[in-house]
């Protein structure tokens, strides 16, 4: 028995010395380790709470659409651009007011909405989207210059025929027949490849 307590000595004695050299840097990182949890909780909260109140005021956006208001409209999507222009729903929110002031013949409202688009969502798709539409916006206002620009940009390849197909309709705009001609067939290639 006397054998055994002077073994269980000699291990208490090592974790001592163990914890003597090398606590101070296991409990820096035991709260570090909780502090970039709870900064990571933290965030995700924040995150999904900011999405919320977007939600809800996109969804005010959305509701004005039927009153073909543009200046009700534009007002909603203002206030979800600058409470929350971080989210997917301001992007959005601008979207639907481009399509509104486009609508009230108010291209120079419209161009700053999808503008804001372009340069301020998070999301790509969304960002692609806006650049899509402004450039059918510089079609319709015979800047074909302004729209070809736009449409030169670098895109992921799923909207490569969409950026074909629009290039088409401003070369055709233009009176470039083989230009035009070339640009559909290659929207219409890459569309059937998918």
């Amino acid at each position: 028995m006397a054998a055994l307590d002077s073994h269980e000595q000699e291990q208490l004695e090592a974790l001592k010395h163990w914890w003597k050299e090398n606590g101070t840097q296991l409990l820096i990182a035991v709260t570090l380790a909780a502090v970039v949890a709870g900064a990571v909780f933290g965030w995700k909260y924040w995150h999904a709470k900011q999405n919320a109140a977007a939600a809800v005021l996109y969804g005010e956006v959305v509701k004005q659409m039927s009153s073909n208001d543009p200046k009700r409209v534009d007002d909603a999507a203002a206030i979800v651009a600058d409470k929350y222009g971080s989210t997917v729903f301001a992007a959005r929110a601008q979207l639907l007011a481009a399509q509104v002031n486009e609508m009230a013949n108010k291209p120079d409202a419209a161009i700053g909405d999808l503008r804001w688009v372009i340069e301020n969502s998070s999301d790509e798709g969304l960002r692609h989207a806006g650049r899509l539409q402004l450039a059918a916006l510089f079609l319709d206002e015979k800047k074909y210059d302004d729209a070809l620009k736009l449409l030169e940009t670098a895109h992921p390849e799923s909207f490569n025929s969409l950026y074909l197909n629009l290039k088409g309709d401003v070369y055709a705009a233009q009176g470039h027949k083989d230009a035009a001609r070339t640009a559909y067939k290659d929207a219409l290639k890459d569309a059937q490849s998918k």
